[in-house]
């Protein structure tokens, strides 16, 4: 028996996922900038801000805490996409010479790719920063 999709969820599934995809995505950039949850490398380290992987954990833990809170996210997620997709072709594909993901380990970035991608054309919703201004904005 199908069970048809009740509409008053829709806004609550939505900010779980942005919060807890906001939430994994900033523990990357926690782990490449600041040594958190295992750090970077077989040391736990952390990455050269001024590198390529110090612009993506800034890009992660900054973005990761604006998905979270809902602020930006439009402008914020399209960043995010965009960097995953970098990611992916740089480091995944062109690592293991392979395109797919099963092959060069990317899927995790390919999701994030299009999660962002998609939040991107959504926005952030109705239980965030982004409303709050919007509402805030019209009074």
């Amino acid at each position: 028996m199908r069970t048809p999709l009740n509409e008053s969820h829709v806004p609550f599934a939505h900010a779980a996922l942005r919060i807890a995809a906001g939430l994994a995505f900033c523990t990357h950039g926690a782990q490449k900038l600041l040594g958190w949850f295992g750090g970077t490398g077989p040391n736990g380290g952390t990455v050269e801000l001024m590198s390529r992987f110090g612009a993506a954990g800034v890009i992660e833990l900054v973005g990761g805490l604006c998905l979270v809170v809902g602020f930006r996210v439009r402008w914020v997620a399209f960043l995010a996409s965009g960097e995953m997709a970098v990611a992916y072709f740089w480091m995944h594909a062109a690592g293991a010479g392979s395109i797919w993901w099963w092959s060069n380990r990317g899927e995790l970035v390919m999701i994030y790719s299009f999660v962002w991608l998609l939040f991107a054309a959504w926005g952030a919703g109705p239980y965030s920063v982004d409303a709050a201004l919007d509402e805030r904005g019209k009074a």
